[in-house]
């Protein structure tokens, strides 16, 4: 049995952790059919009630030369606080209980509207990762929205693919880690979507008049936390009718766009001489249709950048061995970065 981390470690690996009831194993299974980020990224157990508060170094000590004889003056590094929050994602089922039973199987009645929930659930998080506003306050801020302005001091990770039109879309690169980019859940929780079976409960018409219904109850307490700027790259602006247009990538020279991005990567493995970051996993992600670009593009045998390899029964798009996997969540309508 391989040896988990203890201190990041995906959904997966946290319902292995779990008593073997089997149901949060069964809902990251779900969670991971339709949204492949689940698959990578790592989440840590918050500080703080509803969150985490994370140190940061800022700056180094000053060094000094000297002469025999002669005195160093003392420095000390400079560090910061990021307090991340999580956002509470829930949803109630409540189905009527002479419409359960007329099923026949009120289990498997129960199970289909709870997959519902469950799609539902993925899609709003896969969203706020990628988009969630500070206006709006009880959700987190999204990778989007934290990079999001060329001038800022993480700008010098946005590149900027030159779109100007209504149609933009964007290409992430994330190195998750324990001390870059991860996932949180609160202080004395669990990671992932919580489940409750309430049972026959009394539901109330819009009359305020009472019937019988099976309830159930998911929540989902999660955050981001961007220990690391230099870890999270957005490749900005990507004008999708152009690219659709050019399916050998010929002149918009995408390609090149995610090498850079590779380069702005401080490291893409990690290593003890990283200012400690061990264990970097670098992921890129694209919405359906540059997915499909670059699948296209790595077709041509004559691109030694892009490669397409059978793992696991699936095959899978490498750029320079860093896979390329989908997130339908990032929209083809961004605005577009300044």
């Amino acid at each position: 049995m391989a040896e988990l981390s203890t201190a990041a470690l995906t959904l997966g690996e946290h319902a292995k952790r779990l008593d073997p009831d089997g149901k949060t194993a069964q809902v990251v299974e779900l969670l991971s059919q339709t949204n492949e980020i689940i698959d990578d990224m790592l989440w840590r157990e918050g500080n703080q009630p509803m969150g985490d508060q994370a140190t940061v170094r800022t700056g180094l000590p000053d060094v000094y030369f000297r002469l025999t004889n002669q005195g160093t003056p003392s420095s000390t590094s400079k560090t910061a606080q990021i307090t991340e929050q999580c956002a509470l994602l829930n949803g109630r089922s409540s189905v009527d209980k002479v419409v359960a039973e007329m099923n026949g199987n009120v289990n498997m009645l129960r199970a289909d509207e709870g997959a519902a929930f469950m799609e539902s659930l993925n899609q709003k998080f896969a969203d706020t990762l990628f988009y969630g506003s500070s206006a709006n306050p009880e959700e987190i801020v999204g990778l989007a929205n934290r990079y999001s302005d060329l001038g800022a001091q993480n700008g010098e990770n946005i590149i900027d693919a030159g779109g100007t039109g209504s149609d933009n879309s964007s290409v992430w690169l994330i190195g998750w880690g324990q001390r870059t980019v991860h996932g949180i859940f609160p202080r004395a929780s669990k990671a992932g979507v919580g489940h409750e079976n309430m049972g026959l409960q009394d539901e109330f018409d819009s009359s305020n008049n009472r019937y019988r219904a099976y309830m159930d109850e998911w929540d989902w307490k999660f955050g981001l936390q961007v220990r690391d700027w230099r870890y999270a790259v957005r490749i900005a602006n990507i004008d999708i009718s152009t690219l659709v247009a050019d399916p050998d990538g010929t002149t918009t020279n995408l390609l090149n766009l995610m090498l850079d991005a590779v380069h702005h990567l401080p490291t893409t493995s990690g290593s003890s001489s990283d200012r400690g970051v061990v264990g970097v996993t670098p992921v890129f992600y694209a919405n359906r249709t540059l997915a499909k670009m670059l699948d296209t593009q790595a077709m041509n045998k004559s691109n030694l950048h892009l490669s397409v390899g059978n793992e696991e029964g699936d095959q899978k798009v490498r750029f320079r061995g860093i896979p390329i996997k989908t997130v339908d969540a990032l929209t083809e309508a961004e605005a577009r970065v300044t």
